[in-house]
């Protein structure tokens, strides 16, 4: 595949892009909100920080998601990041919106509405302070007005190469060596 193009107003094909970011590892988290007619959520791994002060997060979701009117509509969102052992929470939320809010054991509303999935340990309210469009895509930005933080991460779920994986630390060289001796 060619990678590289030098002309302006040329670009690499949509294919190549993804080829790219298959190699790229991304945390996964599920964003949710209430709306006029119920729960709604998605599956986000774009979730970055943007600002420690104010903080501020960024998401993006898709022209042509299911929560995209939605979401135009609400003021207010949670995000919700996900440890290794609830990759079905990534797969519920990224299926058909009927199926996300299913199990009503699943979930409960905080005092504000959002619907907060039972079991996520991290997750972070957000007034959503702007959205714009970005090619196919609108980008949401969200200032973070309450958080929770209940443990260490110590096994986040990552989406890399089409999957699910979980995060291994890094065996340092001098415990490696007295492993094997």
């Amino acid at each position: 595949m060619v990678a590289v193009t030098h002309e302006a107003h040329e670009h690499v094909s949509g294919e190549l892009f993804r080829s790219v970011f298959r190699h790229h590892p991304a945390g996964v988290t599920v964003v949710t909100f209430d709306s006029p007619n119920g729960p709604v959520g998605f599956t986000a791994t774009s979730v970055v920080s943007v600002s420690l002060e104010p903080p501020l997060l960024s998401f993006a979701i898709a022209q042509t998601s299911s929560s995209l009117d939605a979401l135009s509509q609400a003021d207010t969102a949670l995000v919700h990041w996900l440890d290794a052992g609830q990759s079905h929470l990534a797969t519920r939320f990224a299926r058909s919106a009927g199926e996300r809010f299913s199990d009503p054991r699943s979930w409960s509303p905080l005092p504000s509405g959002e619907p907060l999935l039972n079991g996520v340990s991290t997750w972070a309210r957000c007034r959503l302070a702007d959205r714009f469009a970005a090619g196919d895509h609108t980008i949401v930005i969200g200032l973070v007005v309450e958080a929770n933080v209940n443990g260490a991460a110590e096994n986040p779920l990552v989406y890399v190469d089409g999957r699910y994986h979980e995060v291994a630390p890094i065996i340092e060289r001098s415990q490696l060596r007295s492993r094997r001796a």
